[in-house]
């Protein structure tokens, strides 16, 4: 029976050798582990074994710390206890005399997780993105956990799978990607909940061959680690904003291209959405949408726009789309119509009988 066990647990170290957990480097000194939820440990080295021999007995002086806080391990080498999501941290080894050796930063990827813990999904994806036009320059963005908080570990973008090359600079919010098919920088916003790209290599003039591809890789305080990826061509995220309107006279108004589109029109054209109302909802939030238009219109111009509006029309709306390509619409611009109160009186009068003094 003893013999029974021994074989048991000499079989259950030599899988545990065999299969060390799975890792790769994210950026320099930065460390990704997939743990699967069981138990392992990950041998964390201070010094390359060719810095070992002109070192000496140095290196059975090297002394270590995680998260700032000492720990009771020496030597050249550190075991990281890893057991489901634990063992993430930030791990410093020094000399006898103080000095910083080496610093690694462990981050925890959850093998096959089911359940995404660190973005929650709006519209049922977790990164949206949109392109205020089609020079190469477009965001997105996404929505944090109340509970897990975190801050951006790594950005990718390319337009294939080829051997794109990122980089970040000290602040960790500037990021470029380059490779033989493009050359894209990334911000990080102030508020940390997106990123704005832009493809340097991108001809808004040309046909898109290839799609973008962007991973964002998220981590917590905790030291866990999640990425998301989202592919797409310009042209299926492109939101014109927003159309400035105009009132010309009271029966007449008009409305032009954003001032972001891109030019010139007659190659990027728009298409424009009117929406007339018999009723202005000053109540609504969104009158465009919580009221029921009178008239719907399509129109499709290259220039400034103008509209002949009847005096029963009080609001109009208007959102814009690219013509040549089923992507988004523009978010509704609204219009009160307020007509000349003194022209309504004079109407009023004219259809009043005279009245003759007695």
């Amino acid at each position: 029976m003893k013999l029974f066990v021994f074989s048991i647990v000499c079989s259950f170290l030599q899988i545990s050798r065999q299969n060390p957990p799975t890792q790769w480097t994210l950026l320099p000194h930065i460390l990704v582990v997939e743990v699967d939820g069981s138990k392992s440990q990950l041998p964390l080295s201070c010094l390359q074994p060719e810095e070992l021999p002109r070192r000496g007995n140095e290196s059975l002086d090297i002394f270590w710390m995680k998260d700032k806080e000492a720990g009771a391990q020496r030597g050249n080498t550190y075991q990281v206890r890893l057991q489901e999501s634990l063992g993430g941290g930030s791990y410093t080894c020094y000399s006898r005399n103080g000095s910083l050796l080496n610093h690694t930063e462990v981050l925890i990827q959850e093998k096959g997780a089911v359940r995404r813990k660190i973005l929650v999904k709006t519209d049922q994806d977790y990164l949206k993105c949109s392109a205020q036009n089609l020079n190469g320059e477009f965001r997105c963005s996404w929505t944090w956990d109340r509970l897990r908080v975190g801050v951006v570990a790594f950005i990718r973008a390319q337009r294939a799978s080829d051997d794109t090359q990122c980089s970040v600079d000290s602040g960790g919010k500037h990021w470029s990607c380059s490779s033989h098919h493009s050359k894209f920088r990334c911000s990080v916003d102030d508020s940390g909940n997106g990123i704005t790209c832009v493809d340097e290599l991108h001809c808004p003039y040309a046909e898109e061959i290839q799609q973008i591809h962007i991973t964002v890789y998220v981590k917590t305080k905790h030291f866990l680690v999640e990425n998301y990826s989202k592919h797409f061509y310009l042209s299926e995220i492109v939101k014109p904003d927003k159309v400035h309107i105009n009132k010309v006279n009271t029966t007449m108004i008009e409305w032009s291209y954003p001032s972001s589109w891109s030019i010139p029109f007659s190659y990027f054209p728009l298409t424009f959405q009117i929406a007339l109302f018999k009723r202005d909802c000053e109540m609504c939030v969104n009158p465009c949408t919580d009221s029921k238009a009178t008239k719907t219109l399509m129109v499709h111009s290259t220039d400034i726009c103008r509209l002949e509006v009847k005096h029963k029309s009080k609001a109009v709306c208007v959102r814009a789309k690219d013509a040549l390509c089923d992507s988004q619409w523009s978010e509704w611009s609204h219009l009160r119509l307020k007509r000349n109160k003194r022209n309504k009186e004079n109407k009023e009068n004219k259809h009043r009988p005279n009245k003759k003094r007695a």
